[in-house]
């Protein structure tokens, strides 16, 4: 993969002892601030005025048919067993599996946390990479383990190769192996081929949660959803969410996708706490490919033209295949830069260590990237054009 600016190993947090000894144990106060996404205490007035660039939302909003299948759903709100569209049935037959491999979750971040939750006990360990996103991490020292880190390659991707040595060295203390595909913040992909890699190359039992939040986005013909997995009855978990691409992250549904007897060691951990019009919603949303095909083209696009005018004004970006990019802002970090997109009225992404002078921007509307790159502009010079391909 082509990458406009080599990484810079020196950025590491901890330092390159973690790509050497494949070891980086974080701190519960840095796993949490990893973790969460930022709270706005303000009005609605002030908060609505603001162009949200900063938590990988969905700018369009939910479409008209989602929006009509939750206002029919109003009926429902004093009752406790509703109808609700039988929406694990319909996920189900969406993935071509049993109602028995779902579960469904206030989000995805649930599932990831009820992974952690079941298969780590005290004093293990979660192997995954960094940056990405730290949710499982964070859960993973609440319930007291730990966590193995690896970082990323130069070009910003998962390395399977010492991903699978690593879990093979520490087999008897991991509970289980996460990845995020496409990996948040990067919105790099690990390919269909790496997957079978992954799963051919360690311990046949190792049960492998796959995070796949930004699965729809994706157009890189090398990659693959890992739900064959679960069909073949690995110890696969995928979760999903409907979060992103059907534009419901408030209203807090998504599900995980796995072998019958994981979704019952997990069920046990769950809050079962959906609420009747995110269900709703999300069976309008499985049933409506069009208007996720039409979120899916205008966000290619808006991404694309984004990062080719900030590469033309001379800051590279990283390929990605998600709602979401990386610009290198060079040597400023990242940290000052967001309070000055915030004065000018734009939220952008939060730091992401150890890439503290990368900058994550989800992509908006073409009017909320219109304003994003008139404010880029104020507040960094013009350098000399990137020469990297983008992806």
């Amino acid at each position: 993969m082509n990458v406009r600016q080599p990484f810079s190993r020196r950025r590491f947090v901890g330092g390159v002892a973690a790509a050497v000894g494949a070891l980086s144990l974080r701190s519960d106060a840095e796993l949490f601030a990893q973790g969460q996404t930022a709270q706005f205490t303000g009005g609605d007035a002030e908060y609505d005025a603001y162009v949200k660039l900063a938590s990988n939302e969905n700018n369009w909003g939910p479409p008209d048919s989602v929006m009509k299948a939750m206002n029919s759903a109003w009926k429902y709100a004093n009752r406790y067993g509703y109808p609700d569209g039988n929406v694990n049935q319909v996920i189900a037959e969406h993935h071509g599996v049993k109602r028995e491999n779902i579960l469904l979750t206030a989000g995805s971040g649930e599932g990831l946390n009820v992974m952690a939750t079941t298969y780590l006990k005290p004093g293990m360990k979660v192997i995954g990479v960094s940056p990405s996103y730290a949710s499982v991490f964070q859960q993973a020292a609440n319930v007291k383990a730990d966590a193995i880190q690896l970082p990323l390659t130069k070009d910003y991707r998962q390395d399977i190769g010492q991903l699978v040595e690593v879990t093979n060295r520490h087999a008897r203390e991991i509970g289980f192996v996460y990845m995020c595909n496409p990996n948040n913040p990067t919105g790099a992909v690990v390919t269909a081929k790496e997957i079978k890699q992954l799963l051919d190359g360690i311990p046949k039992d190792m049960p492998v949660l796959i995070d796949e939040a930004y699965h729809h986005y994706v157009d890189d013909p090398a990659y693959g959803t890992a739900i064959p997995y679960v069909l073949e009855g690995r110890p696969v978990v995928v979760a999903r969410t409907f979060s992103k691409i059907a534009a419901l992250a408030a209203m807090r549904i998504g599900y995980s996708v796995a072998p019958a007897q994981m979704i019952r060691d997990m069920r046990i951990y769950a809050s079962n706490s959906v609420n009747v019009l995110a269900k709703w919603g999300a069976v309008a949303s499985l049933k409506d490919p069009a208007a996720q095909a039409d979120v899916k083209s205008k966000t290619i696009s808006m991404r694309n033209n984004t990062t080719k005018v900030l590469e033309s004004w001379g800051y590279a970006t990283i390929p990605s295949q998600t709602n979401f990019f990386m610009v290198s802002l060079g040597d400023r970090m990242v940290q000052p830069v967001i309070e000055e997109f915030r004065k000018k009225g734009i939220l952008v992404g939060r730091p992401f260590p150890p890439m503290l002078n990368h900058m994550r921007i989800s992509v908006g509307t073409p009017e909320d990237m219109e304003k994003f790159i008139k404010a880029f502009k104020e507040i960094f010079p013009q350098k000399s054009a990137a020469t990297a391909g983008r992806g």
